[in-house]
């Protein structure tokens, strides 16, 4: 098959199979259909996931399989608990994390650890409706652009993932589905692999003596870049969270950036774990600035009570955003 006949392809089953997983969420209902906005099918992600893991080449699809096998374990189980930390759901996920993070350093590195750390932050875009897609299309676009310059033979690979998300986005971007927690997992990974095959081309043209830190650090900088993007994209949503739900007075961009890097569940993990019930007040300009209060936040704090309790009131604000507006 040429490439470009593969792109249609993918492009064409994406849209099939979105339409098919939309019908029949609907019609199963239970963990798969979010009762907010008139009802939404949730998990329709898997659409992408499939034809990711079918038209990636090997071993890359494994990577996305394995995150996103454990992502729908969570999509199917919802929010039960496992204990007083975490969620069933979670834990699988962090499984899967750990599995991506593992296999992957002995297919691509240490930059693997980054391709899987690309959960967090499109777990964070996901909760608004479209910005995990408008994401992966900036994103792959750039990465076909840095390929296509350097001459480097993977530049069909963003472009594939491109064409994909083509196929899923317009019922998502309206917020007709939601691509649920296997949708936003296996996009980040996809993405993760065309940013580290982006970080390998950009490498090689700089040293060939100190190969895997120069490559890590191009790496940090696309998933920097990456999570700025989602953060200006949720720029007036994100304002709204941290100012009404969290009490951050007149949030900056700064902590826009650090809600995307360590929001959600696992950031409130870690926080529990290192500050345990303790909230630190962060007065300097320059930390502000660069959004250590939105870091610093710690749901778990006594004098934070309150405010959790709210949130735990409408668990929906941590799932999808878009309800606040």
């Amino acid at each position: 098959m040429e490439i470009y006949q593969m792109w249609i392809a993918a492009f064409i089953l994406s849209l099939i199979l979105t339409i098919i997983f939309t019908v029949l969420f609907t019609k199963i209902k239970g963990n798969l259909f979010e009762d907010i906005r008139g009802g939404i099918p949730r998990g329709v992600g898997i659409a992408p996931f499939i034809v990711m893991v079918l038209f990636f080449p090997v071993p890359y699809n494994y990577l996305i399989a394995i995150i996103g096998i454990t992502a729908f374990i969570d999509d199917i189980i919802g929010r039960r608990k496992l204990g007083s930390y975490m969620e069933i759901g979670q834990f699988f996920r962090g499984i899967g994390i750990l599995v991506v993070m593992i296999y992957g350093y002995f297919v691509m590195g240490p930059v693997a650890i980054l391709v899987a750390l690309m959960v967090q932050i499109f777990n964070i875009a996901d909760m608004q409706p479209g910005t995990a897609c408008l994401t992966v299309v900036i994103m792959s676009v750039i990465s076909f652009a840095i390929l296509a310059i350097l001459r480097s033979p993977a530049y069909y690979l963003p472009v594939l993932l491109l064409f994909i998300c083509l196929g899923y986005i317009s019922q998502d971007y309206s917020g007709y589905i939601m691509m649920g927690e296997i949708g936003n997992h296996s996009f980040g990974v996809a993405l993760g692999i065309c940013l580290a095959l982006v970080s390998a081309a950009l490498a090689k043209t700089v040293t060939t003596t100190a190969f895997y830190p120069v490559e890590f650090l191009i790496m940090i900088v696309l998933f920097l870049i990456t999570t700025m993007i989602i953060a200006k994209l949720r720029e007036e949503t994100l304002h709204y969270y941290l100012e009404n739900y969290l009490h951050i007075e007149n949030p900056t961009y700064g902590d826009y950036v650090m809600d995307v890097l360590t929001g959600g569940g696992l950031g409130d993990l870690f926080r529990r774990l290192i500050l345990e019930d303790k909230q630190y007040a962060v007065n300097n300009n320059l930390a502000i600035t660069l959004g250590a209060r939105r870091l610093a936040y710690n749901p778990h704090a006594r004098k934070n009570s309150n405010k959790k309790e709210s949130l735990e009131k409408h668990p929906h604000l941590r799932e999808d955003e878009e309800g606040l507006l």
